[in-house]
């Protein structure tokens, strides 16, 4: 790959990890995952399909397909929010099918350590909101738009890794 090409690519991973890591604080702070930080992250997926030569457009739209229909799943059920689920969607678009078991499992690891990291910070919380089953507001549960973004900076840059060798 040619050396400008190259710099493009990893200026578009800089800035889709800069736009993961806002996603996350305001997940942390305002329990909220912006919409403007979403669709930042599909212009990025386009610029990304541009430089990247392992990126497939079936493929990458069937990953975010699939991790849309089970994230409509979960929000219909109130496990999760619209924001997660439209985060997990587009960072999905960065995986595409053959990235998107390591992102989920990335995810997975993620939001358990995290979810650990939230008990042994307060755990008289934890304990209300298994008490009254997610279902009071004394605790909004687990801001799992940190660990999909740091499931999506990790799939990012091991596909980029990946692509260079």
């Amino acid at each position: 790959m040619s050396v400008p090409i190259d710099a493009v690519r990893w200026v578009i991973i800089l800035l889709t990890c800069i736009a993961l890591a806002v996603a996350a604080v305001n997940d942390v702070r305002y329990r909220r995952i912006q919409n403007l930080t979403v669709l930042a992250l599909i212009v990025l997926f386009g610029a990304w399909f541009l430089v990247e030569p392992s990126a497939s457009l079936a493929s990458s739209l069937a990953a975010g397909f699939i991790v849309f229909a089970g994230g409509f799943v979960l929000y219909w059920f109130k496990i999760v929010g619209a924001g997660d689920s439209k985060l997990a969607t587009v960072v999905a678009l960065f995986a595409g099918l053959r990235g998107l078991p390591h992102f989920v499992v990335y995810m997975t690891l993620a939001g358990g350590v995290l979810a650990l990291c939230m008990l042994a910070a307060q755990p008289t919380r934890v304990m209300v909101l298994l008490h009254v089953r997610g279902r009071g507001h004394a605790y909004r549960g687990v801001p799992y738009g940190v660990a999909i973004a740091v499931a999506g900076a990790i799939s990012l840059l091991t596909t980029a890794l990946r692509s260079q060798s």
